[in-house]
């Protein structure tokens, strides 16, 4: 099945994708007027649908644009549009933006928002990202100052991830003001003494689903763990760093900057972590 032709929703109706069409007048393109979240599917199950739901809720409320619908009705529309895929393992996005109308900053009265969704197959780290551990590089964070909302408008995470792509890494990871953030489309966790820490959740950083599973599954597992603020130097000194995502789950971080980090292959803890995630996930999906 080409691109073209594989099943997406838009506004009311699942078509081809290369049927697909949004006008240019949209707020989205206009203004990247929207909010947006990325659901991971094992075995054709959401994972934690629910936060998922709750997030958008979040950011739909932070730009002020009301719900078109409810999670009920969510809920059936990602368990439609998984269902209409190939593939088990899927990475569901789902869009809404403001809507049509005539381009002026100030939100339109009477717009309808566009509702937009698709589904990819999940694109899982590689049993040699999980082995070896993964390259990131650093960088001040220059976003926007409302990072815990999931909207479209993402240039800044676009430069931020370019700049790891250009210098062969995965990731950029950020700090701002001498203090840890996240990185460009993952959070960041450290490791110092066998406790996990972890940022806590504000307006510098995205309230990352993987993050709050991550920390739930590590308490879980009896794994000592801290959420407070994390300052450069500290996290650049630590035993571990990790990366968590939905499309990610848990990475560890074993070059920054060009160099080894850390023992240069992933730390015992993060070992322990990725088993616990492992064994949360439907069995059909667990890795060996």
């Amino acid at each position: 099945m080409s691109d073209a032709e594989q099943i997406v929703y838009l506004n009311g109706a699942f078509l081809p994708m290369g049927e697909a069409k949004v006008p240019v007048l949209d707020r989205g393109f206009i203004y990247g007027d929207g909010v947006y979240e990325v659901i991971p599917v094992y075995h054709r199950a959401p994972f934690r649908m629910s936060h998922h739901l709750k997030r958008l809720q979040y950011s739909l409320d932070g730009i002020r644009l009301a719900n078109p619908m409810d999670d009920d009705a969510w809920d059936a529309l990602v368990r439609e549009l998984v269902a209409r895929q190939p593939f088990d393992d899927q990475a569901v996005y789902l869009q809404v933006t403001r809507g049509v109308a005539k381009r002026d900053h100030a939100f339109p009265k009477g717009a309808r928002p566009t509702v937009f969704m698709m589904s990819n197959p999940l694109p899982l780290p590689s049993r040699e990202q999980v082995e070896r551990g993964v390259a990131v590089v650093t960088a001040d964070d220059n976003r926007w100052h409302r990072c815990d909302l999931k909207t479209t408008s993402l240039l800044g995470n676009v430069l931020m991830r370019q700049r790891a792509a250009d210098l062969d890494a995965v990731e950029t990871v950020m700090f701002r003001d001498g203090w840890l953030t996240e990185a460009s489309a993952s959070n960041v966790l450290i490791v110092r003494g066998g406790t996990i820490v972890a940022p806590p959740k504000d307006h510098q950083i995205l309230p990352g689903i993987t993050y709050d599973a991550t920390i739930e599954f590590a308490r879980e597992a009896g794994m000592p763990m801290e959420i407070r603020p994390v300052r450069r130097e500290e996290a650049l000194s630590a035993d571990e760093m990790w990366l968590s995502s939905s499309t990610k789950e848990v990475l560890a971080i074993t070059t920054l900057d060009g160099r080894p980090f850390g023992s240069g292959v992933p730390g015992p803890v993060f070992r322990r972590m990725y088993a616990a995630f492992q064994a949360h996930k439907p069995a059909a999906s667990r890795r060996a």
